[in-house]
């Protein structure tokens, strides 16, 4: 295996251990726009380098979508980044785990601007969950993961 994909198989495994990519996927025909439902965060050395937004829009029975950009520093600099979506079965409980109903394929390469989008339909009075990831610098990984939103 090339360094490259030993590298990768860890992010992924990284992620997965503690993220949103085991179940099924179900991806919608997606853009980020809409409203913001939620936007997080990473910072490093107190600069921030990613951004994680989540977008509603009411389509196909109420439509999410994510996409993870470099900020700061990071932008426009190739580095693995990706992006996932899910819509949970619960209908509240903001901030709680997700129990994951339907599942948008990740979003993962060598990008320098941004992963996504990426999205799931259906989710009118549903909440979801998004995390997106970037690896930079000295291979760190930094991770937004958006908890329940939308509830």
């Amino acid at each position: 295996m090339t360094k490259h994909l030993l590298r990768r198989a860890a992010l992924v495994a990284a992620v997965t251990a503690s993220g949103l990519v085991a179940a099924a996927p179900a991806q919608a025909a997606t853009t980020c726009s809409g409203t913001v439902s939620y936007d997080g965060t990473v910072s490093r050395g107190g600069s921030v380098i990613g951004e994680l937004v989540i977008y509603y829009n009411t389509s196909n029975g109420g439509t999410n979508s994510a996409c993870f950009y470099h900020r700061g520093a990071a932008y426009g600099g190739m580095s693995l980044t990706g992006v996932q979506i899910a819509r949970c079965s619960q209908r509240s409980g903001e901030g709680k785990t997700c129990d994951i109903a339907a599942l948008s394929a990740p979003d993962e390469g060598d990008y320098k601007y941004y992963a996504g989008p990426v999205g799931v339909t259906g989710t009118a009075n549903y909440c979801v969950a998004a995390r997106g990831y970037l690896q930079w610098g000295t291979g760190n990984v930094y991770v937004v993961d958006s908890g329940t939103q939308g509830c």
